[in-house]
């Protein structure tokens, strides 16, 4: 369990494990959850703790940014990735192209701008105590987010989702993804943690729907984009309540 752990939490972030290998990842995708409790319990206490004397829309910067670097930037690079890809007009196979060339696209700058701005407004109307939660159960739910959509959804191609949607399609694995998930969600928020993670589940099928019609499956880049947009649509919903 430790082994597994690390190795997902060395994934997801920048902190360094010697269990990176990518098929130890992928056989305990499940404990995604586990990985985005931690960015949760250091960026919502960094933000508790930031609200109380800054303006919130520097500390909701300072979090956006925070956010970013602990997650070594991948998944910001996996939306950009993404959104060229869905603006592409013609085939799915230019559709793939477009989501793999190494350049970034018009359509990718802006989805980055957008995707920053509203963190960064998200972060900024919440305070206190409840910004730490809000935190907390986002990243909950955009691991969550990964993690369905590996178990219901097949690769696009032969690349680094593989493993992950071959690992992930023992069911008993998903309960325990969403365990680690729904409980917290409802203890920390009651029913607008209800709320939230119904939201956030139909965001994440609704993104495999996309990517299955935009690119006949999903791809690294399609994990990253979720992670990205569910965290957002979290954020959201809590700003919002």
């Amino acid at each position: 369990m430790f082994k597994g752990i690390s190795s997902v939490v060395s994934f997801l972030t920048i902190i360094p494990s010697k269990n990176s290998e990518l098929e130890t990842v992928a056989k305990n995708m499940y404990l995604f959850p586990v990985a985005g409790a931690l960015i949760g319990l250091i960026i919502g206490a960094s933000g508790y703790g930031l609200s109380l004397f800054l303006q919130p829309l520097i500390t909701g910067l300072i979090l956006t940014g925070a956010l970013a670097i602990i997650t070594g930037m991948h998944h910001t690079d996996a939306l950009c990735d993404f959104a060229d890809g869905i603006m592409a007009k013609g085939t799915k196979e230019k559709k793939l192209q477009a989501m793999r060339d190494p350049a970034v696209g018009s359509a990718g700058v802006m989805t980055v701008v957008l995707y920053a701005g509203g963190m960064i407004l998200a972060i900024s109307m919440i305070k206190g105590f409840a910004l730490f939660e809000a935190i907390l159960l986002s990243e909950l739910m955009a691991k969550l987010s990964m993690v369905i959509q590996a178990n219901r959804g097949l690769s696009a191609w032969q690349g680094l989702s593989s493993p992950f949607t071959q690992y992930m399609k023992d069911p008993r694995k998903l309960v325990v993804a969403v365990l680690l998930t729904i409980t917290p969600a409802v203890i920390l928020a009651g029913v607008t943690g209800v709320f939230v993670v119904i939201s956030c589940v139909g965001l994440s099928f609704l993104l495999l729907v996309i990517a299955n019609r935009s690119f006949g499956g999903i791809s690294g880049d399609v994990f990253g984009a979720s992670n990205e947009l569910v965290r957002l649509a979290s954020l959201l919903i809590f700003a919002s309540v």
